[in-house]
């Protein structure tokens, strides 16, 4: 008898306590989500998302985001815009001593575009997965580096650190597209002179093993276009000097010398990046039909077009030289053009390259700063392709390129790029104590003045 009482409280308890839990299962969490998004993670996701990938960067919204957390911290901000609508915005926390050469750290805020159908998330969502993977296309290349000197500066703040040397962050626009309307522009104007930088930290590559890469220089980007002319005529005959035979005579004499260079890679000799590089990309020859091409007519004309990379080793004229007695000579009815995408040697006409030795004072500091954090760097190498530290070595001002990614795959320009919220977060206490040992270094001879 007492049983069906029992039930009947018992069911109207469990009736109170869901009545009671509506509210929590259906409301928002707003409170979580706000302490969320003040952690570093969410705030790289936050410029992961802003997307400005070619040919329409968003580079309004990057410049945004980026001038809202400099001044959250506050940092000086300044946008420079010496191409409509792609501005540069250089950050500014100045030192004790403003007179001695600043230190700048540079980023760029374009990305390469992507093919979505082929990434697993997509590219502009920052996903991240239960290992802790953030996709997104620029997680490597390079807005990681860009959201970790902010919030390496944010904790340096925090900590009252105060930097010596004046600190300069830039984030520069096109670099993907060679950087003439970013970085060159910037590095050749009179507001740069006015930073009196004296060392720049750029973007490097992610390192596979537990060894921080690190670039004293960038390979220089040419490209190159042949033109060969000879007699049209029927399909069937044999002609002497005809212009795709002449193409193709060049086209062996081409892969020959790719040849040997490979082999010294393949070999062990030399690095990727320290030989001279030279890759087919596009050819253009026939006469068009409803079908294809017609097949019984020799063309007039022929042409091929080549991305050749060259180590800052490397004799350009001595290039040229190969490339007018070789490849495209004249008495063949050949013709060329190079197309040199940057510089290839400094204001003295020394090559592009920055000392990773004990007569770069700048090296020793940027060593010793990597060890504090704990970190171990690889042998320097040449980077086997091409950043906008060349401008800033074109200038005489060292430069190297680094980005804080160990036990990573190299995924620039990749589907599906991404970078691990780990990975990440330790570069912020890399760039912390770069950022910190930089800005205090004083060579001996300054030393004894302070």
């Amino acid at each position: 008898m007492l049983l069906v009482p029992m039930a009947v409280n018992h069911l109207h308890s469990i009736f109170l306590l869901a009545l009671f839990a509506l509210p929590l299962l259906f409301s928002t969490p707003t409170e979580p989500r706000e302490v969320e998004t003040d952690v570093p993670i969410a705030r790289f996701q936050q410029y992961l998302r802003i997307n400005t990938a070619h040919p329409n960067p968003d580079y309004a919204g990057a410049v945004s985001f980026l001038k809202d957390q400099a001044q959250a911290i506050s940092l000086q901000t300044c946008i420079l815009e010496f191409v409509p609508k792609k501005p540069v915005l250089v950050l500014t926390w100045l030192g004790s001593d403003p007179s001695l050469p600043s230190v700048l750290f540079n980023s760029h805020m374009d990305s390469v575009p992507t093919e979505p159908s082929k990434w697993i998330h997509p590219p502009f969502s920052a996903f991240k997965d239960s290992n802790g993977k953030i996709f997104a296309r620029g997680a490597q290349d390079d807005k990681c580096i860009a959201v970790q000197y902010i919030e390496a500066i944010r904790n340096l703040k925090e900590k009252n650190f105060v930097p010596l040397r004046t600190i300069h962050v830039s984030y520069v626009p096109d670099e993907e597209i060679g950087g003439f309307d970013g970085a060159a522009k910037f590095v050749g104007s009179e507001e740069f002179k006015e930073l009196n930088v004296g060392f720049v930290l750029d973007e490097g590559q992610a390192s596979v093993t537990d060894e921080f890469r690190v670039f004293y220089a960038d390979r220089s980007p040419w490209g190159l276009m042949i033109k060969a002319k000879g007699a049209p005529g029927h399909g069937s005959r044999m002609y002497d000097n005809s212009a795709m035979e002449n193409l193709m005579k060049s086209m062996e004499a081409i892969s020959k010398f790719r040849e040997s260079q490979f082999d010294k890679v393949k070999a062990g000799i030399a690095a990727i990046s320290e030989v001279i590089s030279i890759n087919p990309v596009y050819m253009k020859a026939g006469i068009p039909s409803p079908t294809g091409f017609v097949m019984n007519v020799q063309p007039s004309d022929a042409e091929a077009g080549f991305d050749v990379r060259l180590p800052p080793t490397a004799d350009p004229d001595l290039v040229k030289k190969r490339i007018a007695e070789e490849w495209a000579p004249a008495i063949r009815n050949m013709t060329y053009q190079i197309t040199q995408t940057g510089p290839i040697r400094d204001y003295e006409g020394r090559p592009l390259m920055t000392r990773t030795d004990d007569s770069n004072l700048w090296w020793s500091a940027f060593n010793q700063a990597v060890a504090a954090a704990g970190g171990k760097l690889a042998k320097p190498e040449i980077l086997s392709s091409t950043t906008d530290a060349r401008f800033i070595r074109q200038l005489g001002i060292p430069a190297l390129g680094f980005s804080p990614m160990i036990n990573t795959p190299i995924l620039l320009h990749d589907h599906n790029e991404f970078l691990e919220d780990k990975v990440f977060l330790r570069g912020i206490k890399v760039y912390e104590s770069i950022i910190s040992s930089l800005s205090s270094f004083v060579e001996e001879s300054q030393r004894n003045m302070i």
